[in-house]
């Protein structure tokens, strides 16, 4: 299937590196290609230029650019999560040499943001109820790794755990 869009990441020289963190996180995925610099520069030749890579069927690119460009939480990749353990999974492989954030975002060990999210989290933040939306919020603005039956816990007028 062709990708119209295609999200390239710069890396200073870690592109490889993490396309194949990345490949080992998600299923589904593969490293597609590998470039290298050419005497052209303007990178000694045979190092790594790009990597194009497959996580669970989307498509990026790697660019070993040097050091000029790192990344920001203005950026980030949100992963849409159907249990509770595939949270867990993605939080702890992320997190792996990385940090924590609030509200299900943390930071990969590249710098790179992600978003950890459960389904079902914007459907009890989102109540009819505005008190239950409101106790859910409350509770989701004080976790770290998102917890969807907590969310719903709290939503409902449990105590926190």
């Amino acid at each position: 299937m062709h990708q119209k869009i295609i999200p390239n990441l710069w890396f200073d020289t870690e592109a490889e590196e993490a396309a194949t963190f990345y490949a080992s996180v998600f299923a589904n995925s593969r490293i597609v290609n590998v470039t290298h610099y050419t005497e052209a520069g303007p990178r000694p030749a045979g190092t790594v230029m790009t990597v194009t890579f497959e996580l669970d069927g989307q498509r990026f690119v790697g660019i070993n650019g040097g050091p000029q460009f790192t990344f920001d939480e203005a950026v980030s990749f949100e992963i849409s999560c159907e249990t509770q353990d595939e949270v867990d999974h993605y939080w702890q492989r992320l997190t792996d040499g990385g940090e924590e954030g609030q509200c299900g975002w943390l930071k990969d060990r590249y710098g790179l943001s992600w978003q950890v999210v459960p389904t079902g989290m914007e459907e009890v933040l989102n109540d009819p109820d505005p008190r239950r939306a409101q106790r859910a919020m409350h509770a989701m603005l004080g976790m770290r790794k998102l917890d969807i039956a907590a969310l719903r816990g709290a939503a409902d007028g449990a105590p926190p755990r």
